[in-house]
């Protein structure tokens, strides 16, 4: 307990301060200093119950003199918890891109036509799955703060209201992947293909809900601070994914070859054992009791679904233009040819990988200032903004670094060509600096989220990265330019106007954070 709660005779919508503790007459002989941590007992009335806003009875009154409530804890936590947080959802991460490199491998092995169709096929998918993903990953922020304002059970309705949006993205995305064929018509996929391709995709038309679905526990779990049963699940999948992939393609044991197909075919077994597993965890652990989530499902409610749309949309939308704009260098550099084409998937590839490190930092340091935000404390979320930054910002200078002085050994790693090898080790130079702008832009926009701001980063990412990185590439790559006709022609004139880019993109976000974690401090104080 603290003054504050003896001195304001009303409390925030969720914020739990028990204004009867202080006994009447009673004035704290201190003030309280930061985050309402009073430094003097005071004296309280007998043990009584008190409910919170969503019905959950609070602790008795004598525990919570004796427990430093978690609101009060000391800030130095917030590293640690960040980054045991980080750790753990990269660890994830890298498990999901090992389901990539596997089926990359495979139909490697199957053949070249299996590897275009996979090239083709999965390009589609992923534009179409991380735009419906990030609409539902957008909700993080969302039950993170219920889970800071101590409604747990307000939560619980949430997440079974997110249900009818899962529905709907589902329907959306099936629809286009089962009926591809206008578009790989418009981008002139070669007809040879496009019967694989069409296989493919109708495989993991099915498999698309249930990778919604897992995708809604997974954000349930970022939430809740607990991302550890969703890594397990990710990197004991691998176990299953890779004999699947190699049997189903390869054929054996009575099984014939299916070709490209089989990866489908594969990663529609992982995805739903994956979510059953994940709706066994719900069932029987623990942490997920306090929600209440096996409700009977309520009735779609339009308030709910309204800002779930509002929030979830233009973070959809944005995520979308940021993957295709990743996507979509690679079709411009396909007409340089192939030496061009094998050099930018080594630095495509390598920009990815280092990608999952300032991802992860941003799903952690967004949940948590989520929370904190939730909780009524302004100030100590703007403090782990801070926290987080920096730490993107410093692991994103070392991996450039690393990249930039080790970038002809990283090239000969992937490639056995010196032709490939020698584009691509230029290439790298220009991903170390890619790096370090999209490390601190990537960390930004997650936490703009925290703060609701959602539009603005999707104008600025379309503007900047359709309109500066892939417009000014093309230019740069394909117009006579004078001072950068070095680079005509070539893969850099791409990587290096993205890496401009990202850089106004990362700078344009650090403003917008400022000004966003100012305000919420001065309303706060206000």
């Amino acid at each position: 307990l603290c003054c504050c709660a003896a001195r304001r005779p009303r409390n925030k919508p969720g914020q739990l301060l028990i204004h009867s503790a202080v006994a009447p007459g009673v004035r704290p002989r201190r003030h309280c200093a930061e985050n309402h941590r009073c430094h003097s007992p005071l004296r309280t009335q007998p043990t009584r119950a008190f409910l919170l806003p969503s019905g959950l009875p609070a602790q008795p009154l004598n525990q919570r003199m004796t427990t430093p409530h978690p609101h009060l804890t000391d800030q130095s936590a917030d590293l640690p918890s960040i980054a045991r947080h980080a750790a753990t959802v990269l660890a994830g991460q890298l498990a999901v891109m090992a389901f990539g490199v596997t089926d990359t491998l495979v139909a490697g092995r199957d053949g070249e036509a299996s590897l275009a169709a996979l090239s083709v096929g999965s390009a589609i998918f992923i534009s179409i799955y991380v735009g419906l993903m990030g609409v539902l990953q957008a909700l993080m922020p969302v039950w993170a703060q219920q889970r800071g304002a101590g409604d747990l059970q307000g939560m619980g309705f949430s997440v079974r209201q997110s249900l009818y949006l899962c529905m709907a993205a589902s329907a959306l995305g099936m629809a286009v992947l089962l009926f591809p064929a206008p578009l790989l018509r418009w981008t002139e996929i070669p007809p040879a293909l496009r019967a694989e391709v069409e296989q493919y995709l109708a495989v993991l038309a099915f498999a698309l809900p249930a990778a919604l679905l897992f995708r809604v526990y997974s954000t349930l779990n970022q939430a809740l601070g607990k991302p550890q049963l969703v890594t397990w699940l990710q990197v004991a999948s691998l176990f299953i994914k890779v004999p699947l992939s190699i049997w189903f393609t390869l054929g054996g044991a009575g099984l014939p070859a299916q070709g490209v197909v089989g990866c489908a075919w594969a990663t529609l077994v992982v995805n739903y054992t994956m979510l059953a597993l994940a709706v066994w965890l719900l069932r029987t652990q623990s942490i997920y009791t306090p929600l209440q989530l096996w409700r009977p499902l309520e009735r779609p409610h339009a308030p709910t679904l309204s800002g779930f749309l509002q929030l979830g949309v233009p973070a959809g939308l944005a995520i979308m233009v940021e993957v295709t704009s990743f996507t979509l260098m690679a079709l411009f550099i396909a007409r340089q040819g192939t030496t061009a084409a094998a050099a930018h998937q080594i630095a495509a590839n390598m920009a990815a990988l280092l990608y999952m490190v300032p991802l992860s930092l941003a799903i952690a340091t967004s949940t948590r200032v989520s929370y904190w935000l939730g909780a009524g404390q302004a100030l100590r979320a703007q403090r782990v903004v801070y926290i987080g930054f920096r730490l993107a910002a410093l692991t994103g200078i070392a991996l450039a670094a690393i990249l930039f002085i080790a970038n002809q050994e990283v090239a000969s790693v992937y490639s056995d060509s010196p032709a490939v090898a020698g584009v691509a080790s230029g290439l790298l130079l220009w991903v170390a600096a890619y790096h370090l702008a999209d490390a601190s832009q990537t960390l930004c926009v997650f936490v703009l989220r925290s703060y609701r701001i959602t539009v603005a980063p999707l104008v600025v990412y379309c503007v900047l990265l359709w309109g500066l990185g892939l417009g000014g590439g093309y230019l740069v790559a394909y117009s006579d330019t004078g001072v950068w006709s070095s680079m005509a022609a070539s893969p850099a004139a791409f990587w290096a106007c993205s890496a401009l880019a990202l850089l106004v993109t990362a700078a344009a976000f650090m403003v917008m954070l400022a000004k966003a974690a100012a305000r919420s401090t001065h309303h706060a104080s206000a």
